[in-house]
Parts: C-alpha cells; sequence; structure tokens
C-alpha cells in the first residue's frame, strides 16, 4: 500500500513540493526487530546478578566525577521529591509508563501516517538501543536508587507497573543507568516531533518532553546527570554513523568538478614534460653499434 499526497498550488499557480508518496514497511519486520532488540535487552539482563558489585563500583565512579565537576544534585532532588508525595507519585507513574507508551505509539503513528520519516528515524532508534546495549555489556552502572542515601521514590510510591520490585523486576535491568535510555529516547520523541510538525505547540512539547523526563529520572533516583547527558550522545552518535554514508556520497559527487580538473591538469602535464634523456653509457653504445653497421 502506497500513501499518495496531493501537490497544492501555491498563490502565483506554481506547484507547491510535498511529501513524496512512500511504501509502508511490512508490520512483521518491525515486530521482529523490536523482538531482537528485546532478546539482547534480556541477554544483558541476566548478566546482572553477576556483575553487581563491579556496577556499584562503577556507580560510584560515576558520581565521584561529577562531584568533582559541582555538577551532582541527584541526592537534594531526590530528598525534595520524596517529600512531595503527590508529586512523587505522578513522576513515578510517568517514569514507568511514559518511556515506553509515548515512544512506542509515536513508533507506530510514524510507521503508519509518516512512511516518508519512518525509515530513518526507526534506524536511529534502532541504533542507539544498540549502542546502549553494549555499554550495558561492557560497563554496567547501578543507579543511585541503589547506592546509600539515597530513596527509591518509585518502589516508596507503589508506581503503576512498578519495574523494581515484584513480577516485572526481574524482567528489567536494574544496573543500565549509563547512558540513560529514558532520555535518549525521550530526545528521539522530540526529534521525530519536530520533523513530524512545523506547529509551535507541537514544537514546544517536542522541546518540554525530554526535560521534563530528564528532571523524573534525576529526582527518582534512578539516573545521574552524566547518564543524561550518555543518553543524548548515543542518540546524536547514531545519527552521525547513519547519516555518514549519505554524507560521503553528496561530497563524492559534488567533488567530481574538482577531480576532473586535476586528472586534466595531470595529463597536461604529462604530455609536455619533455622525454627523457638517455644516460651516456647508452648513447655510446648505440653510437657504436650504428659504426659496425
Amino acid at each position: 500500500m502506497s500513501l499518495s499526497v496531493a501537490i497544492p498550488a501555491s498563490r502565483e499557480g506554481l506547484a507547491v513540493p510535498a511529501r513524496a508518496a512512500t511504501r509502508r514497511t511490512r508490520w512483521w519486520l518491525e515486530l521482529l526487530a523490536i523482538g531482537w532488540l528485546a532478546w539482547i535487552y534480556d541477554a544483558t539482563t541476566n548478566l546482572a546478578p553477576l556483575r553487581w558489585q563491579q556496577a556499584l563500583g562503577n556507580a560510584r565512579g560515576v558520581l565521584h566525577v561529577e562531584q568533582s565537576l559541582h555538577l551532582d544534585p541527584e541526592r537534594t532532588l531526590d530528598h525534595w521529591l520524596a517529600g512531595h508525595h503527590s508529586l512523587a507519585v505522578w513522576l513515578s507513574d510517568y517514569y514507568d509508563n511514559a518511556h515506553w507508551v509515548l515512544t512506542l505509539a509515536l513508533l507506530g503513528w510514524l510507521w503508519w501516517r509518516r512512511a516518508d520519516l519512518y525509515p530513518p528515524l526507526r534506524n536511529a532508534l534502532v541504533l542507539t538501543n544498540v549502542f546502549a546495549f553494549i555499554v550495558f555489556w561492557r560497563y554496567p552502572v547501578a543507579p543511585p536508587r541503589l547506592l546509600p542515601g539515597y530513596t527509591d521514590v518509585v518502589s516508596s510510591t507503589h508506581a503503576f507497573l512498578d519495574s523494581h520490585n515484584g513480577v516485572l523486576a526481574s524482567s528489567a535491568n536494574q544496573l543500565a543507568a549509563m547512558p540513560s535510555l529514558h532520555m535518549a529516547w525521550a530526545a528521539w520523541c522530540a526529534l521525530a516531533l519536530w520533523r513530524m510538525s512545523p506547529r509551535r505547540w507541537v514544537r514546544v512539547l517536542a522541546v518540554g518532553y525530554p526535560c521534563v523526563t530528564a528532571f523524573t529520572v534525576l529526582a527518582t533516583g534512578n539516573h545521574y546527570v552524566l547518564d543524561l547527558f550518555a543518553g543524548l550522545a548515543t542518540l546524536a552518535l547514531a545519527l552521525l554513523v547513519l547519516a555518514a554514508p549519505r554524507r560521503l556520497a553528496a561530497a563524492w559527487r559534488a567533488s567530481a568538478g574538482a577531480r576532473g580538473r586535476l586528472r586534466r591538469r595531470l595529463r597536461r602535464r604529462r604530455a609536455l614534460a619533455p622525454a627523457p634523456r638517455k644516460p651516456l653509457g647508452e648513447l655510446g653504445s648505440s653510437a657504436s653499434s650504428q659504426a659496425r653497421v
């Protein structure tokens, strides 16, 4: 099934460019990609019991770096939110559910309504997760809530679908603080909304969503400030990797004229260059051979 878009006429009678018709990808291929990512995530989750002490040590290292940079508001925000029960309940539910619901809903809407934008945005989200899973595997980091002096706000408020306790706790990677996929996914949603619509209110929501997410994951004791920067960097790296082939191909095409001029200049130089002189020994041997003849 293809999507067709009518091309309206402008006031001057000229056609206004519209989105090109794009065929949607097969839904079962998209489900396979989601299942593959879930399998990798589950594999890293199964390693968590074996690396508990390593993750706690890495967490203390991250916190030490933040303290040396005077960039460690996690404990202050955590204690403040723990003292405001109603807000803590709301943000805990937001933390546990908005992360999945909004991202998957937006991904599905893009697949259904904006097939022109879906492939590059889907690829960016998949590659972001792959990069994050590699870090989870090689550098496990415990969240602040598992360190002394912090409150696990999500568990203390009994959030809906709490992933820190009960049945869901075994299926969630408790040592995956670095990088923050909450932040990476929120930034991806902001990018998708920004590209989908030029409306001001949509773009205000696009910017506001990762800001609220950043405050929530810090105040609930689930991430460090460096985790947020790492999450943004992971998304940026995915976008750069995906854009690199296209940029390189465009640069190669743009340099076609310069490369042609260089080849012509080299050919002219070879044509104008004097013929190489023969060594004196070769000249004498050729003269003697002529005399014998």
